[in-house]
């Protein structure tokens, strides 16, 4: 089962976050077995990132993975308040970017990371391949 959560006032597309994450999982061969995204803001992503990893400042994402193997039991966390820092920083819209970091919680909970560059580099690449992928969904949809 996969959950959206908002826990702000801003209104997000949340079946097409969903959808989203599942395209992830799908294309790359996983599926749900229990995963929670909760868009929220800086004060709560802040507390997250303080109290699991020791780092006392707001960050676009956090993930978690529960479990191994292709049933995927996790949760991600991601601030609408730094995607939309990040969306004026890189000249982007909201939503692209609200896309971008769900795709890049998707990839972090099949175990793609992005700590060395080479893993930055596939990282980055996987996330240009699902926004264009979504996009071709989308306007395929709405002829």
């Amino acid at each position: 089962m996969l959950e959206i959560y908002n826990s702000t006032k801003k209104a997000i597309p949340e079946q097409l976050l969903e959808k989203a994450v599942l395209l992830v999982f799908e294309q790359e061969g996983y599926s749900v077995e229990s995963v929670v995204g909760v868009y929220c803001g800086n004060k709560m992503i802040q507390r997250i990132n303080h109290e699991f990893l020791g780092h006392d400042y707001p960050t676009d994402t956090i993930t978690f993975r529960y479990n191994k193997g292709s049933e995927v039991d996790g949760e991600f966390y991601i601030s609408l308040d730094m995607v939309r820092e990040n969306a004026s920083k890189f000249g982007v819209d909201f939503q692209q970017e609200l896309l971008r970091v769900t795709f890049h919680s998707a990839l972090h909970l099949i175990g793609i990371d992005d700590q060395t560059p080479e893993e930055r580099t596939l990282m980055q690449e996987k996330e240009a391949f699902y926004l264009g992928l979504i996009s071709e969904k989308t306007e395929n949809q709405n002829p």
